[in-house]
């Protein structure tokens, strides 16, 4: 067989930390290259949601996900090049250091990304209070892997013109590389937070500002031209030979909700696409304004922060006892997180509560630390319809709230935890029916199966009705 290559110019943005400026250098870099008429793919390192909508927002493409701990290295590169094609250029945004992984030798971390990839490496370093020693640091991250490139640095938080000076000259006199930008430290670019992170781009329009406002910085402090030279040195990628060219090649034949709106925002491209690609037609329903549900024949609600809209979910009594209704007659249900929160008896925030759908005997009140963070293994333990029993699920969690008044005795879970906190610790996947609700994040390129199981319960599930409404209208007929 003969072997494909991809050329992709490309690069990582990645920092020595955390909190060294990562996502708001990615985003005004993303954004000043859209200015200049490039076409910009963004990816995100790890299972991030709220980043990626901000580079989904400034690129005017969906971000993407590659994540060592979901993908294997040619799942991983398949992602990569199809996600990519069209663009002249992809941007990834790595997550904490550097080489920070899930264990002592920094599996899953950015760096592994960028060598899976190949690409080049650009280094953002928080200069405040720091002078020479900026070059220990640079040369201490170029050095410490021989397989992997860094290729350049971008300074961020510079003082002044003497300040950048004595930078710039440190790191090309002792590590030999190019410095391609410097941010002003009194640029006055804040990026709104919130517990777990950032506000998510497509909940408030009011953040374009904040965009516009990184993006001009941008484009007067970074060299585009020499960054954008430095992404086409990439090498040539070898396609993998099980990827998928035929994308949604499947006739619809069923019909799958999904609420999407700002309340519930957390959804990967690729989960949404692996459904339609088993046969599914997706239809999207805003929880804050929609009265009832369409006719479906399954229904997705993913994560993101019911809490903050709580009184006006809890307002919306149409749809909650449409979605309740549709549940009790059978419909397929598979919920994340916010997902999970939005089926119980209530949401309790800050001494008050909020009436939720209610099919789920449990309420959720809303803690100040995370109740759960990183990634998880699921042993399947009972049936349902959207997992195999005795298979492991891959996935992840990161969540403030806590579900409490859950009688045990009452319900029936589908997940064993074997990594992570899931419910209480021990137990996650409420089963109901036809429905099943986690603290558990999955992404579809990570477990296999899912997807078509899902289409398979719809259109169990449409049948289901067809002969149903068949046997009322005889009823009817008759009488």
């Amino acid at each position: 067989m003969v072997q494909k290559l991809a050329n992709i110019p490309r690069l990582v943005i990645s920092a020595p930390q955390g909190q060294s400026g990562k996502t708001t250098i990615t985003i005004g870099l993303i954004g000043a290259l859209v200015a200049r008429g490039f076409y910009v793919q963004p990816f995100k390192k790890g299972p991030d949601f709220i980043d990626p909508s901000w580079l989904s927002l400034v690129a005017g493409r969906s971000c993407r996900n590659l994540d060592c701990f979901f993908m294997d290295n040619d799942t991983l590169v398949g992602s990569f090049v199809q996600a990519a094609a069209g663009a002249h250029v992809a941007v990834i945004e790595g997550a904490m250091g550097l080489y920070d992984g899930i264990d002592l030798y920094g599996s899953g971390s950015t760096a592994q990304i960028a060598k899976i990839v190949r690409a080049p490496v650009l280094l953002v370093v928080d200069c405040r209070r720091m002078t020479r020693s900026v070059a220990a640091i640079v040369r201490g991250f170029k050095d410490f892997d021989p397989d992997l490139n860094v290729a350049g640095v971008i300074l961020n938080n510079v003082a002044r013109s003497r300040h950048q000076k004595m930078l710039t000259m440190a790191i090309e006199e002792y590590c030999g590389l190019p410095v391609l930008g410097c941010i002003p430290k009194y640029s006055g670019l804040v990026i709104p937070n919130r517990h777990l992170g950032l506000i998510p781009a497509v909940e408030n329009e009011n953040l374009q500002a904040v965009i516009d406002s990184i993006v001009a910085v941008a484009r007067e402090n970074l060299d585009l031209d020499r960054i954008m030279y430095l992404a086409r040195q990439a090498p040539s990628l070898m396609i993998p030979g099980n990827m998928n060219s035929d994308r949604l090649s499947k006739k619809e034949c069923t019909t799958i909700g999904v609420i999407r709106d700002r309340s519930f925002t957390f959804y990967y491209p690729e989960n949404l696409e692996c459904l339609e690609r088993a046969g599914a037609k997706l239809v999207y329903i805003d929880a804050l304004e929609a009265t009832t549900l369409p006719d479906l024949d399954g229904l997705f609600i993913g994560g993101g922060f019911p809490e903050i809209f709580a009184s006006q979910l809890a307002d919306n009594r149409l749809l909650r006892h449409s979605i309740a209704e549709r549940i009790e007659q059978g419909l397929p249900v598979y919920a994340e997180c916010g997902g999970l929160m939005y089926l119980g008896r209530s949401i309790i925030k800050e001494e008050r509560s909020y009436p939720m759908v209610g099919v789920l005997p449990f309420d959720v009140t809303m803690e100040a630390k995370p109740q759960g963070h990183g990634y998880t293994l699921m042993q399947v333990v009972r049936q349902n319809p959207f997992f195999s029993v005795n298979t492991t699920v891959k996935g992840h969690e990161f969540h403030n709230s806590r579900i409490v008044n859950l009688d045990q005795t009452q319900v029936k879970f589908a997940f064993k935890v074997q990594r992570g906190h899931g419910i209480d610790g021990e137990w996650d996947g409420i089963i109901y029916k036809n429905l099943l609700a986690s603290y558990n994040h999955i992404h579809a390129l990570g477990v296999k199966g899912w997807a078509e199981n899902f289409v398979a319960a719809a259109t169990n599930y449409a049948q289901t009705k067809e002969v149903y409404g068949k046997k009322s209208r005889a009823v009817r007929e008759v009488m």
